[in-house]
């Protein structure tokens, strides 16, 4: 107990100076967590009228449910898989995801961004930042692109073919957003984050996959970071698409219902 608690003061220490160093970088950072927010609060609403649901955002069992799905990503956050057959060694796969489209399917968008910001903050919380904040809103923000994308699309109805649809969906806005996102912001900010030249890390690219070119970050995120997301995207839709029905009269408290129903179509055949 006193080495975890000491572990977690040098983490706390950590992000204070992190923090210290980058104010306006993690002011942006609160400022994106905000925006997707409260555009899923807004996209969330829309789907509930289309659909003609009144009902409230959160729910104590939503919040409730909310901290558990946060937990369990924050959890598969930390077991990364490295994708060293195509991309350089500090590109890893990790399902974390996962609990999270599932929390939000069944809870909606608007959910889905807290799953995101809890699950960075928990992070945070037990292993600190090693990347000055850079790292976790990457994660948030490509996670983000995912799970907004999906569960916008299965909000505004609710069908099994609506999900696989949702799920095609978000899987190519992660493909396409993270693949972006790394040439234009993640890339650049990591070369000046560990002071090295940017030439440096697409070098590393080429020695493991032929498809990349020197000196090109356009052929380094098509070759390298593409195949990630799009691996990723798939994964944690299969799995999604296999596990979610039977889950989701558990996860809004209508185990007893669908018992009943069950019963019923029974008695009919």
């Amino acid at each position: 107990m006193k080495e975890f608690f000491g572990k977690f003061a040098t983490n706390m220490q950590g992000l204070g100076e992190a923090l210290k160093k980058n104010v306006p970088f993690v002011l942006t950072f609160l400022g994106i967590i905000v925006a997707l927010f409260l555009i899923a609060l807004l996209l969330e609403k829309l789907a509930q009228k289309k659909r003609g649901v009144n009902e409230k955002i959160f729910t104590t069992r939503k919040v409730a449910m909310i901290g558990m799905f946060s937990a369990i990503a924050t959890i598969l956050m930390m077991i990364e898989i490295p994708m060293t057959l195509f991309a350089p060694g500090f590109y890893k796969l990790d399902f974390s995801e996962l609990p999270i489209l599932v929390g939000t399917f069944a809870f909606g968008p608007a959910a889905g961004v807290m799953m995101e910001f809890v699950k960075i903050v928990l992070k945070l919380l037990i292993k600190g930042t090693s990347t000055a904040f850079v790292g976790e809103l990457a994660n948030f923000a490509v996670g983000c692109s995912f799970i907004l994308t999906a569960s916008v699309i299965y909000n505004f109805k609710k069908t099994k073919k609506a999900a696989i649809f949702a799920c095609i969906g978000g899987t190519i806005v992660l493909t396409v957003f993270g693949t972006a996102f790394n040439a234009v912001y993640l890339l650049p900010a990591f070369a000046k984050l560990y002071g090295m030249p940017l030439g440096d890390i697409l070098a590393m690219g080429a020695e493991i996959n032929p498809l990349c070119k020197p000196n090109s970050i356009v052929s380094f995120v098509v070759a390298c970071v593409a195949p990630l997301n799009l691996i990723k995207g798939i994964a944690n839709s299969v799995i999604v698409l296999l596990i979610y029905k039977p889950l989701s009269p558990i996860l809004k408290g209508d185990l007893k219902r669908a018992k009943e129903k069950k019963v019923v179509v029974k008695a009919e055949n």
